[in-house]
């Protein structure tokens, strides 16, 4: 089970963290995680090209390595780096030295200011640590899209109705999440321009 929309008590509890980016110009944030990954991370490249927009992408250090030819084209096409760890650790399930190790080991290769904790789990031990270095982002606006459980069209309404100036809007450029990502993502795209929303990637 998920929440599309970040509760706001959830945002007060971590205030450090960044779960949304008010603005005055109806700028919205849209990520990706998990990638890169083959024909997955290049249709959502050719998706944003299409539309002439540019996202942040959460990377896992793993993947740039075994497709580092993906990897440099979301570079090439302009978009926005973020750190998604080098293994997909949940901070909740490890120990301090070894989540720290696993960050630094992707930064090794990504060279990230921003850091994104995978399934949105981090102690705050862990984000002491790391707010020095990174800026922490999480999210306003969950699609769903890796969810088994929640159809094409749910995830796309739970963009579109959750959506507002600042959100940052998590899809998922992965195997798992592709049946969702392929229907919601255009449709998302495409109804927020609709409502005069100006995507920009994370500073």
């Amino acid at each position: 089970m998920f929440l599309a929309k970040s509760p706001s008590i959830i945002k007060k509890y971590y205030p450090r963290l960044i779960w949304d980016i008010p603005n005055d110009e109806n700028k919205i944030y849209l990520t990706f995680d998990d990638g890169p990954i083959p024909e997955i991370t290049e249709w959502v490249l050719g998706v944003l090209k299409q539309y002439n927009i540019k996202a942040t992408f959460f990377c896992l250090g793993c993947n740039a390595v075994k497709h580092s030819d993906i990897y440099s084209k979301i570079i090439i096409d302009g978009h926005t780096i973020g750190n998604h760890s080098y293994h997909h650790l949940s901070g909740w399930d490890s120990d301090n030295e070894e989540y720290f190790n696993n960050v630094k080991k992707s930064n090794k290769l990504l060279n990230a200011t921003l850091f994104r904790p995978p399934y949105g789990r981090i102690k705050k031990s862990q984000i002491i640590e790391l707010i020095e270095d990174y800026k922490i982002i999480m999210w306003d606006v969950l699609s769903g899209d890796f969810d088994p459980k929640t159809t094409p069209e749910k995830c796309l309404s739970n963009v579109i109705k959750n959506t507002k100036s600042g959100s940052v809007i998590v899809f998922h450029d992965s195997i798992k999440a592709s049946e969702n990502l392929k229907y919601a993502l255009p449709k998302s795209i495409d109804y927020l321009l609709k409502q005069d929303f100006v995507f920009d990637v994370i500073p």
